[in-house]
């Protein structure tokens, strides 16, 4: 493995180079190559979401490579090398798991509850002031307003039951329908962010909740398209909601 890793490390270095390396990856900074290694982690995921072992197993290379462009661009820049990034997740697993790689008797939190408590711990020691703090701004919406509730919940926080959250939902969409032009998008966004406390009162991930009702939108659209032969968007509104009904009856019947 390590001698992948180096050979790696080279052709990363050859890309690089101010003489005989690649235009394109010369060119590259930090912030260019965030929407790439954001886009490579989906990739994984959708892999993953496939089945498909093979993809996985490329776009798991994707993404190391990823590691590598940005491990490589900061070593340029003199700040830390590829190494430094190893040896760091190195150090943060160990000390996460103290009853495993240290002396520690096994604790008798949950894991979840251990795990939480050892990352508060490491953004205490970094400086954070509030239980907000270390949520990724550049996380998926629904994502980072699920963990931006979770931490406020492990603070007090927190509906006791999905009743509250789901008179909040009930209230946010009276509020969007009210609401003047100008104040619209916020509203939308209360509504949404409501509606993840919602879901997670229920104990369901909103991410993968909307994931899900994605591909059956998807393959409900186009089993749609196939019952109309190429004249949906000929259809009206009655007409497509027919064959809506029809796509459903035929899962329904089918499972």
């Amino acid at each position: 493995m390590s001698t992948q890793i180096d050979r790696l490390l080279r052709i990363m270095a050859t890309l690089r180079d101010p003489v005989r390396g690649c235009e394109w990856d010369r060119a590259q900074r930090f912030e260019t190559i965030v929407p790439h290694t954001i886009e490579e982690a989906y990739e994984v995921a959708d892999a993953i979401a496939r089945g498909d072992i093979d993809e996985i197993r490329g776009e798991l290379g994707d993404l190391l490579f990823q590691v590598i462009f940005q491990s490589r661009i900061a070593e340029e820049d003199g700040r830390f090398a590829f190494d430094d990034v190893a040896r760091a997740i190195s150090d943060k697993l160990e000390a996460r798991h103290p009853h495993i790689f240290g002396n520690e008797a096994p604790p008798g939190e949950t894991r979840d509850q251990r795990w939480e408590a050892l990352k508060a711990a490491e953004r205490a020691e970094q400086g954070a002031t509030s239980a907000m703090d270390g949520v990724a701004r550049a996380l998926p919406a629904l994502l980072r307003a699920e963990k931006l509730q979770k931490r406020a919940a492990r603070e007090g926080f927190d509906w006791p039951d999905p009743a509250g959250p789901s008179d909040k939902v009930a209230e946010e969409v009276r509020e969007l329908m009210e609401a003047p032009a100008d104040k619209r998008m916020e509203e939308a966004g209360d509504l949404l962010f409501a509606a993840v406390n919602l879901v997670r009162a229920y104990g369901l991930s909103a991410e993968e909740a909307l994931r899900s009702a994605n591909d059956k939108f998807e393959r409900r659209f186009r089993r749609m398209e196939d019952f109309a032969d190429g004249t949906f968007a000929s259809l009206d509104l009655d007409g497509q909601e027919a064959l809506w009904q029809r796509v459903k009856k035929e899962e329904t019947d089918r499972n």
